[in-house]
């Protein structure tokens, strides 16, 4: 079996094997997310509620009772946590999950059918354009995922929820949101990804028939 690891010691490998690191990290920082909200109201005869979400985040908690075991004389707060910033997540782990099966199979190409890729003047074409195409999808993702993260947030900021049903015989009703630290970095590493597809267009470009048809017509010209 014909394996050509050298391709390794050149830019192109190199970023590919980035690509496929950090497109998994990507969209691993998203889908295997958890995040929650904890209720805590005193004068209620219930247990506080932790209210949890996670991938795809299209939340819905409609008019939930805090304090469903209570009696109607006592304190009966309920709230509503709605939001779906679905089409956001989804989009940017497909991404990340196309990046990942591409740079897989580009990788195999380069190992396993380097000369065909060097002889075949269509490969490395595509490859430029493809290269293109998930470098715009990876700045498109990234940015709308960012933009829906912000909408997460506000969602379920205590400033945001809705409360009712809170009477005189309510003492304060608190509220606890765990941290997006894991989501932050996903939008960085989406941009990050942005960035390395972007950089590697220039290394890919250098083995089409594009670039090798301008250097044969400037030696020429020499």
């Amino acid at each position: 079996m014909d394996l050509n690891f050298s391709v390794f010691q050149e830019p192109r490998g190199v970023m590919r094997i980035l690509h496929l690191i950090f497109s998994i990290s990507a969209f691993a920082a998203i889908s295997g997310f958890s995040g929650d909200v904890n209720f805590k109201c005193e004068n209620t005869t219930s247990p506080d509620y932790t209210f949890v979400y996670d991938y795809p985040f299209s939340i819905l908690l409609d008019k939930h009772d805090l304090n469903p075991s209570g009696n109607a004389t006592v304190c009966h707060p309920t709230v509503t946590i709605i939001g779906d910033f679905s089409s956001d997540a989804k989009f940017f782990v497909a991404t990340g999950v196309l990046s990942m099966l591409y740079a897989l199979g580009i990788i195999f190409v380069y190992v396993k059918l380097d000369q065909l890729y060097k002889s075949n003047n269509h490969l490395p074409l595509v490859d430029f354009i493809l290269t293109v195409i998930f470098a715009v999808l990876w700045l498109s993702s990234s940015a709308a995922w960012a933009n829906g993260l912000s909408g997460l947030k506000h969602a379920t900021s205590p400033e945001a929820i809705q409360w009712s049903g809170i009477v005189e015989s309510c003492k304060q009703c608190l509220t606890y949101t765990s941290s997006f630290s894991t989501l932050n970095i996903s939008v960085v590493l989406g941009f990050l990804n942005f960035f390395l597809w972007a950089s590697d267009l220039w290394f890919v470009y250098k083995e089409t028939a594009w670039f090798q048809g301008n250097q044969g017509v400037n030696t020429a010209g020499v």
